[in-house]
């Protein structure tokens, strides 16, 4: 992903006013991350846990939703997998992340959802620069692994701005 700046995150969401997106808390360390292992900028609100955000490359320019993160459920431990790098986690790992639709669709109250490292750190589990655990062996290449995630995430895209 290439270098994004404070400006192009806040002027890329689809499915927030221009004053919800001039109030979001960006992450405090958009200077130090290593934005050549990311396949997107996703981070999670720190004053308002159920409150996260996303925002990719597409061939149009950066592309940002806001995401409501589902309450966990607590009781027995269990295993999940993000949909979209395919890692599992233990516990409270992955969550359901919800975007309200654009446009007139979000406007009726329509959203999509999708179930995702809690983190959004996908693209580091990926390239194995963070762990969750034991991964699936897979006999696929990196590359092909990131062209996966990238697929998964256009297709969660395209189903928010339809």
């Amino acid at each position: 992903m290439l270098v994004a700046t404070e400006s192009s995150i806040r002027t890329s969401f689809v499915n927030l006013t221009q004053g919800e997106s001039k109030r979001l808390a960006l992450p405090n360390d958009l200077g130090l991350r290593q934005w050549d292992d990311l396949d997107f900028l996703g981070w999670r609100d720190p004053a308002a846990p159920q409150r996260a955000y996303l925002v990719a490359e597409t061939d149009d320019g950066l592309l940002g939703v806001a995401l409501r993160v589902a309450p966990q459920q607590t009781g027995r431990t269990r295993r999940s997998m993000c949909s979209l790098c395919l890692t599992t986690h233990s516990g409270d790992g992955v969550s359901l992340m919800t975007a309200r639709k654009a446009g007139s669709g979000g406007r009726q109250g329509n959203s999509v959802g999708i179930y995702a490292c809690s983190d959004l750190a996908c693209s580091l589990y990926l390239r194995g620069r963070k762990h969750a655990g034991p991964r699936m062996h897979e006999t696929l290449t990196l590359a092909e692994k990131v062209d996966r995630t990238r697929a998964a995430l256009a297709a969660f895209l395209s189903r928010v701005t339809e």
